[in-house]
């Protein structure tokens, strides 16, 4: 790792103080802007400065925000989120299929309308996109955070989540299906006038480990009409089905196969 002289640390750090961005003073000093965010955290350490960053949080501003935006966000957490929040990292995770590029890009466009403020990236890992947005407040807005797998834990919605759910129960669906979800086209052969024809339908499926998870997505089906049954593969009922044809309908209208 290359040393840098006392000096030219001071100089650094002094530029940073004035207000100066970090690139500008690594541009013109040619230091890694990572040097420069670690010798400004340490210099803040040693002059006793706690750093809060500023939050636009609706949970801690009382801030209106958008209620769709978090129906729909919150049924994807539900389904391919979690939360780290530990002393030095704070994010929010929504893992995305990496081919299904508008899922990814709605899924980042509902978390700038809910929380405009903190930053938002795209890390790509194999098979899949993580959509992170940094800021310690996730643990407010979506208080179901906590230590270890969800369906090792209870899932419970805090009255007011589950008044925005019942205010727009179709973007917790949406949410849900286009993350532990999917629309499918199935076939089956009848014999019809001695001859055997082949029939294609199509169903959504909703799999979870989580019977908590699970019961909220049924819930929120039988409030909107929607008939659905469940399915057990391998002994585990992991799997809820919708395929009657009128509850497809609804959820073409509303919901949509993931593109």
């Amino acid at each position: 790792m290359e040393q840098h002289s006392p000096s030219i640390r001071a100089h650094a750090v002094a530029l940073m103080n004035q207000g100066i961005p970090n690139r500008v003073v690594a541009a013109q000093l040619n230091i890694p802007r990572g040097t420069l965010g670690w010798w400004r955290s340490e210099d803040r350490k040693a002059r006793g400065v706690v750093c809060e960053q500023p939050t636009d949080c609706p949970r801690c501003t009382g801030r209106e925000f958008d209620e769709v935006a978090y129906a729909y966000l919150l049924g994807l957490y539900l389904g391919d989120g979690h939360i780290v929040s530990k002393p030095g990292q704070h994010h929010l995770s929504i893992f995305c299929n990496a081919t299904q590029i508008g899922l990814i890009a709605e899924t980042e466009a509902a978390i700038r309308r809910v929380m405009p403020l903190p930053g938002v990236h795209q890390r790509r890992r194999p098979g899949c996109v993580e959509v992170k947005s940094y800021t310690k407040h996730w643990c407010c807005m979506i208080p179901q955070h906590g230590p270890g797998v969800k369906h090792q834990r209870k899932i419970v919605l805090e009255p007011w989540q589950q008044t925005i759910v019942d205010a727009h129960p179709w973007e917790f669906v949406r949410g849900l299906i286009h993350s532990d979800g999917c629309r499918v086209t199935n076939w089956t052969t009848r014999v019809v006038g001695g001859e055997r024809k082949r029939y294609e339908y199509p169903r959504y499926f909703f799999t979870n480990v989580s019977a908590d998870i699970r019961r909220l997505f049924t819930d929120t089906l039988d409030r909107l009409g929607v008939e659905w049954t469940r399915c057990s593969r391998h002994g585990n009922a992991y799997n809820i089905s919708v395929a009657r044809r009128a509850s497809v309908a609804l959820m073409d209208v509303h919901v949509g196969p993931k593109y």
